[in-house]
């Protein structure tokens, strides 16, 4: 199966952007080849800006840039730009509801040997909690592209996580992405597997192992973590009777959190969640540490074993 990284479809993705609106406008502090902002700085130079390593001056101008009626995207690592400049994204942005786009690569374990330090997995909890964001969690590269046209048509702050691993393409080019949709991949009628980012794909190979064992499972990608397909996981809750939820993020305020809030207040069922056990990461390579912190298709299978008993 072809892989590609999120955040390369992101870097590819700003150069179609950049050439059917002039009003782009691209910032980066100083990652531009690990963002992969330098593809479109190499096309568009005088719209692109380095900003130095200083995260919250760049949401600052970013902030300026939207004023001016400019469609800024700042990049930057998903631990940076989420914790770093969190009061500047509160403050400038979201407050004031401006129209700036915030693209951060590198999020979860996944950014491996850097390490603890580095590995955004409270990024989602932060951006969803601030009133008037929109966060999405694209599951593949053709996702990622479809995502960052979503985000640039749509006016107001956007919070999109891309990861740094090459991960399956599930997609065909066809297909479009919408804000506030959840995607139902595979049918199933005893579980439904709700997941979004490079979780998604596990999710799928848990469903067919689970399909090999009688089990029938449902898939919905949900990319969309803000505003949320309550429609959909309200639906997926009263036909399958179980839910489990799987991230590359903690537990604590992420898809888990935001799925488990719609089934207490509209459709109560057993749920899991599989994601990182409230603890940090550690430095070692990608496979390693989704195989030591519980997220593999192995750990979501399991997961629906124990919610289904539940019912």
């Amino acid at each position: 199966m072809e892989k590609i990284a999120t955040r390369e479809a992101y870097g590819k993705a700003l150069v179609k952007l950049g050439a059917q609106n002039p009003q782009v406008v691209v910032l980066d502090a100083d990652l531009s080849k690990s963002t992969k902002t330098n593809n479109f700085q190499k096309v568009y130079p005088e719209r692109f800006f380095n900003m130095g390593i200083a995260e919250q001056n760049m949401i600052g101008t970013a902030a300026g840039f939207a004023i001016a009626g400019k469609i800024p995207f700042a990049s930057t690592f998903a631990v940076f730009a989420t914790g770093r400049a969190f009061e500047q994204i509160r403050n400038s942005i979201a407050y004031s509801r401006l129209n700036v786009k915030i693209a951060a690569t590198h999020a979860g374990l996944t950014v491996g040997e850097d390490g603890a330090s580095h590995q955004a997995i409270l990024d989602i909890s932060l951006m969803r909690s601030l009133p008037d964001m929109t966060v999405l969690v694209p599951c593949d590269g053709v996702e990622a592209e479809q995502a960052v046209f979503a985000a640039a048509a749509m006016d107001g702050p956007v919070y999109i996580r891309l990861g740094r691993s090459a991960v399956p393409i599930l997609h065909a080019g066809g297909d479009r992405f919408a804000i506030g949709k959840g995607e139902e991949l595979r049918q199933g009628a005893d579980v439904s597997l709700l997941a979004c980012g490079i979780m998604v794909a596990e999710a799928l190979k848990a469903a067919e192992e689970l399909e090999a064992e009688g089990v029938s499972a449902r898939v919905l990608n949900i990319a969309s973590i803000k505003p949320l397909d309550v429609e959909t996981i309200v639906k997926a809750a009263r036909e399958t009777g179980a839910i489990v939820t799987a991230e590359e993020h903690s537990i604590i305020g992420g898809l888990g959190s935001a799925v488990a809030e719609v089934l207490a207040e509209h459709c109560p069922v057993p749920m899991e969640r599989v994601g990182i056990k409230d603890v940090f990461g550690e430095s070692g390579k990608p496979q390693e540490l989704l195989d030591k912190y519980g997220l593999t298709a192995k750990d979501i299978k399991a997961a629906a074993y124990r919610v289904i008993k539940k019912k």
